[in-house]
């Protein structure tokens, strides 16, 4: 194929773009709120399971608490409607069943008060440890929200970037004919982003091998505008007042 010197040095243009382009592409997968943020959401998930565990169990305890706060209610009624009822009866039988009554009443008052204040107590505890996930949960949140503008704002300035980048390999790659544009794209896919290497000091700077002998005699001895391919790594070998042949 030919192509005129010119034209092979805009080659050179194009490649420098695309490995720009690579490596800008790539670190908008590498960013470090990438993993950060992955990491959050494994410690949300987390969280959130042990949140759900915290206040499963308080719940149940507040579920107890209600019973128990019912049967001291119970209790305090029945100990007020015998009370009444031994200030209103003459029977000294009725009375001594209803006192009888009223000790093991109030016995059984005196121990779900206990039992209502221990359980206040285990509330209290379980609120507690519910608080202190909540926060953690909020404050991972903070963390995402502070990651994800970060990585937005870093996504913002490298999409810019890219725009220019693509806008510019635009612009070289019409400037070529399309024959020589083919090729470069065709060597882009088959070299993995090796497709064009300037010949400097008479080694290809695509894959560092110098030319010796028949190679090196068939570069001096080819026309300018021919285009030529590196022996070793095959891609397109731009000749430049570099080359030093």
């Amino acid at each position: 194929m030919k192509a005129s010197p010119v034209e092979q040095k805009e080659l050179l243009r194009l490649q420098a773009l695309d490995i720009r382009l690579q490596q800008v592409e790539h670190q908008t997968k590498a960013l470090p709120q990438h993993a950060e943020l992955k990491e959050l959401a494994a410690t949300a998930d987390k969280t959130r399971m042990t949140l759900g565990t915290r206040a499963g169990a308080a719940e149940d305890i507040r579920i107890e608490l209600h019973r128990i706060e019912s049967d001291v209610d119970v209790v305090e009624k029945r100990i007020a409607r015998d009370s009444d009822r031994v200030q209103h009866t003459s029977s000294v039988k009725d009375v001594q069943a209803l006192e009888t009554e009223l000790v093991a009443l109030r016995k059984r008052l005196l121990a779900l008060e206990e039992i209502e204040i221990a359980v206040m107590e285990r509330l209290e505890e379980a609120e507690t440890a519910v608080a202190e996930v909540e926060a953690e949960r909020d404050a991972i949140a903070v963390r995402v929200a502070d990651a994800e503008k970060a990585r937005d704002l870093s996504l913002d300035d490298l999409n810019r970037q890219l725009g220019e980048l693509r806008r510019d390999r635009a612009a070289i790659a019409g400037s070529i004919t399309d024959d020589l544009a083919a090729l470069y794209e065709k060597r882009l896919v088959s070299g993995r982003g090796n497709a064009a290497a300037l010949l400097r000091a008479r080694t290809c700077s695509g894959c560092t091998i110098t030319l010796t002998g028949s190679d090196l005699d068939a570069v001096r001895s080819s026309p300018a505008d021919e285009v030529l391919f590196c022996p070793d790594c095959g891609a397109i070998l731009v000749r430049t007042e570099e080359s030093g042949i």
